[in-house]
């Protein structure tokens, strides 16, 4: 039996139970949702171990060493954490590395706090060093003497203190239906964590929408992960986007992958949805005609607080909607709504997260004639 860090706890996996564990969340899902009238559901499986792409670990310093830890809710003594199967194949050649590194300089080793680790499947990582001390001239020319070592990009960190020895981000290379599709990655910013399961999220996204056409509005567009692929089925796409950070990575996407025929503006879907309303003016669409637009589709992937009542009607008005979910219970609440104007033509899982309670789920709804 080995342990795995799902959000703060440690759970125990054994890959030769890993069809039987999404058997038992699969089940579960059609008894929350036996109400609601969904087809037969497509199921994509994850790989039993080395999925995720990124991770992050507490150091523990004890008897004069350091080692990677991680802590159960409640309990102030972490775990010990000796190797991080489900960890990218990549995490778990630099985590030894790494550590050996830290052990063997009091400069690298004194206040550190933490580690995260951001691979890709194109063989890039970035680490970030958490510490609880500032950050100063020998700390970085150490850091730069382990980033050779390791071939990996360092970043440091302290409290109201970047320090970036080369970049603070990673470009992840994915097969979407056939192509190839550039992603930068920013320290700081999310990413999906399964790649793999990514890709087929993905697909299927850009599969279920070949015959929508017209324009597509998404909301929560990120650094452009679904809004690149998703753009050769529509004329035109207007994405949306509160973080400065996951904007800035959209528009860099956008161009890397050569795509022309995105906008991206940095609001809310809260006030989007008042600017479609006419409710009142914002000054970041002074340069958007937004009647110019025809709208078949809207795409959501909305947090696991899912879409606020105002979204809710919102996307009733479209003839499409594609809906990512990563929380159930509020995808259930949500469709309990929408099946009032639309049906369900499309429902998939996706195991972003082996082994433990969560699914991702898609959904494609057409409105009723």
């Amino acid at each position: 039996m080995r342990l795995l860090h799902g959000g703060s706890a440690l759970q125990p996996i054994n890959p030769d139970n890993y069809q039987q564990q999404l058997n038992e969340k699969l089940d579960q899902l059609k008894a929350e949702f036996s109400g609601l009238p969904i087809p037969e559901i497509d199921i994509h499986t994850s790989e039993p171990l080395h999925f995720r792409m990124r991770a992050e670990f507490r150091i523990w310093h004890e008897d004069g060493r350091a080692h990677y830890a991680m802590n159960k809710p409640g309990e102030k003594r972490p775990y010990i954490i000796k190797d991080f199967p489900i960890g990218s194949e990549l995490i778990n050649q630099l985590m030894p590395k790494l550590l050996e590194a830290i052990n063997a300089s009091e400069t690298i080793s004194r206040r550190l706090f933490s580690a995260e680790f951001l691979t890709t499947l194109s063989g890039e990582a970035l680490i970030t060093l958490i510490y609880h001390k500032p950050l100063g001239q020998e700390w970085e020319q150490a850091a730069r003497t382990l980033q050779q070592q390791l071939d990996a990009p360092i970043i440091g960190r302290s409290r109201k203190q970047k320090v970036v020895l080369d970049k603070d981000f990673v470009i992840e290379q994915l097969q979407i239906a056939g192509k190839n599709y550039h992603y930068q990655q920013v320290e700081t910013g999310f990413t999906q964590p399964n790649a793999r399961v990514n890709q087929k999220m993905l697909s299927w996204a850009v599969e279920h929408s070949t015959q929508c056409q017209g324009d597509l509005l998404e909301l929560y567009c990120g650094n452009g992960n679904f809004t690149c692929a998703l753009a050769q089925n529509f004329d035109r796409v207007l994405a949306t986007e509160i973080s400065k950070i996951s904007v800035r990575s959209a528009e860099y996407n956008f161009a890397a992958n050569s795509i022309d025929n995105i906008t991206v503006v940095r609001m809310s879907s809260e006030e989007f949805t008042e600017a479609l309303n006419g409710v009142r003016p914002f000054r970041r669409l002074k340069d958007i005609d937004l009647k110019s637009y025809n709208f078949s589709t809207i795409f959501v992937d909305p947090p696991r607080a899912g879409l606020d009542d105002a979204t809710v009607e919102l996307v009733k008005r479209f003839d499409n909607i594609l809906y990512i979910s990563c929380n159930t219970e509020t995808l259930k609440n949500n469709l309990e709504g929408i099946c009032e104007t639309h049906t369900i033509e499309h429902f998939a899982i996706f195991d972003q997260f082996p082994y433990t309670h969560h699914l991702e789920s898609g959904v494609l709804l057409k409105k009723k004639p």
